[in-house]
């Protein structure tokens, strides 16, 4: 089972599937390369106060302005960051510090926080957006460089921004969202979970905790025969025990685990038309069941028999998954790398 396989990538702990290989790296490295300073075509999702508002997106936000829309930027840039500190030595590395470099600069950074903190915006990439923000941040806190540091300083202010938003928000957020897009909150929290203990942000950490808690602990019986619906690119279900597993200890989360989710039966699924953005998601659907279903396992004590069979279906899904990649099709080559170098470079694991 090749979720069981990992190799460690220098002494940081770093892991990637044994099969992920440095070519491979320089393909989802090229994808995010062509479009993290692409402008155009450009989704914006732009509250406007006057007529000063209306701007091309290199100004608006200019740090997160390409592959198509700002999360997807911010995450191709997550991207680049984790592939250059996995393979250093590649020729792509370089690459992707130029690009990186290109983007966190301390005027650059300045104009995208005045962007979030303006009137009107308080909704603005949350969750989804910012939390793949602070995962890029904890991914430079991690990375043991000079530049690494370098960047991190510069993001700071906007990592700041992020948390002080989201801590003003989840005390106000009574019931999760329980979507299968953006807007789904298991997911953000997981990654920001991820993110607080990376940076060491103790009180934002208490606070995500305290709120995944009050959001699941009492769930049971999750309705997985629900899913997915038609644009979902994650599972409500799915997304909910991987951010549980994060809480809670392994004998703890098995007995959770086996009311939440007593029966898993699911199949991969399938795009009817990649030129389609929104049907575009369900490829990847396949990509980060796959994540979640390892983490899943990750958390599960040792001696639980269904270890084996839900390591069996995220490698499926994992297969199906990598090979629904198509970055010549913009509607899914401007994010879905970042999903697959989740996967298989095992960020979410423990």
């Amino acid at each position: 089972m090749r979720l069981f396989w990992m190799v460690c990538f220098l002494s940081g702990g770093l892991m990637a599937d044994s099969d992920f290989d440095a070519a491979q790296a320089g393909r989802f490295a090229r994808l995010a390369l062509d479009c993290v300073h692409k402008e155009y075509p450009n989704k914006i999702a732009h509250s406007l106060n006057s007529d000063a508002d209306v701007k091309p997106p290199r100004e608006l936000t200019p740090a997160f302005y390409g592959c198509y829309d700002w999360h997807s930027s911010v995450h191709g840039h997550w991207l680049l960051v984790r592939l250059a500190r996995l393979f250093p030595a590649e020729p792509f590395a370089s690459e992707a510090r130029r690009a990186v470099g290109q983007s966190l600069t301390a005027a650059h950074i300045a104009a995208e926080v005045n962007y979030l903190q303006a009137e009107g915006r308080t909704s603005f990439e949350r969750p989804y957006g910012l939390a793949w923000l602070l995962l890029l941040a904890a991914e430079l806190r991690e990375w043991d460089d000079p530049q690494a540091r370098e960047w991190a300083m510069t993001l700071r202010p906007l990592e700041d921004a992020a948390v002080a938003r989201v801590s003003a928000w989840l005390p106000k957020l009574e019931h999760p969202i329980r979507t299968g897009e953006h807007n789904n909150t298991a997911f953000g929290l997981g990654l920001m979970l991820d993110y607080s203990r990376a940076a060491g942000k103790a009180e934002f950490g208490s606070l995500l905790e305290s709120r995944a808690r009050d959001y699941y602990l009492k769930d049971r019986n999750c309705p997985l025969a629900y899913e997915p619906s038609g644009e979902d690119f994650l599972s409500p279900c799915l997304a909910e025990a991987d951010v549980v597993r994060r809480l809670l200890p392994a004998a703890e989360f098995g007995k959770w685990f086996g009311e939440f989710l007593p029966a898993l039966e699911l199949e991969p699924t399938r795009v009817t038309d990649v030129t389609d953005g929104k049907l575009y998601h369900l490829a990847g659907l396949n990509l980060s069941r796959a994540w979640m279903l390892g983490g899943i396992v990750s958390g599960m004590p040792a001696a639980s028999p269904r270890r084996a069979g839900l390591a069996e279906l995220a490698d499926r899904l994992r297969a199906v998954g990598l090979e629904g990649i198509r970055g010549e099709h913009y509607e899914g080559g401007h994010w879905l790398w970042s999903f697959a170098v989740y996967l298989v470079t095992g960020r979410g694991l423990r």
